[in-house]
C-alpha cells in the first residue's frame, strides 16, 4: 500500500510504501542511499559491517532481516518531521490506521 506525502514548504510530493520492504530485504542499505535518506544509509551500512564482520556475513543478513521490517515506518516518520504531510484524506486514514502521528 502506498501514500503520498507533499512537503508544506516545497510543495515537493513523494509516493511512500506502507508496510514490509522487500527493497531492503533484497538490497540492504541500498533503497535508502537510492531515497536520499543518508542518515538510515550510514546507519543501516555501519550496523550491517559491524555485526556482518565478526560473523562472516551472516549477522549483515541478520540486520538486513530486521530493518525490511521497519525502514519503511522510520522514513515516512523522518518525512512527516521533515514537514511532509498526506497529500489526500485517504492518505491521512492509510497513516492513522498504521500507527502514525502528525
Amino acid at each position: 500500500m502506498h501514500v503520498n506525502l507533499t512537503s508544506s514548504y516545497t510543495g515537493e510530493t513523494k509516493q511512500v510504501k506502507v508496510g514490509y520492504s522487500w527493497t531492503t530485504l533484497f538490497f540492504g542499505f541500498f533503497p535508502a542511499l537510492f531515497r536520499g535518506d543518508f542518515k538510515w544509509f550510514a546507519i543501516i551500512a555501519l550496523i550491517e559491517v559491524a555485526c556482518g564482520s565478526f560473523t562472516l556475513g551472516f549477522g549483515a543478513t541478520l540486520v538486513t532481516f530486521i530493518f525490511s521490517f521497519i525502514y519503511n515506518g522510520l522514513y515516512i516518520k523522518d518525512l512527516l518531521s521533515k514537514g511532509f504531510a498526506p497529500s489526500s484524506s485517504a492518505d491521512e486514514s492509510i497513516l492513522l490506521s498504521r500507527g502514525f502521528r502528525f
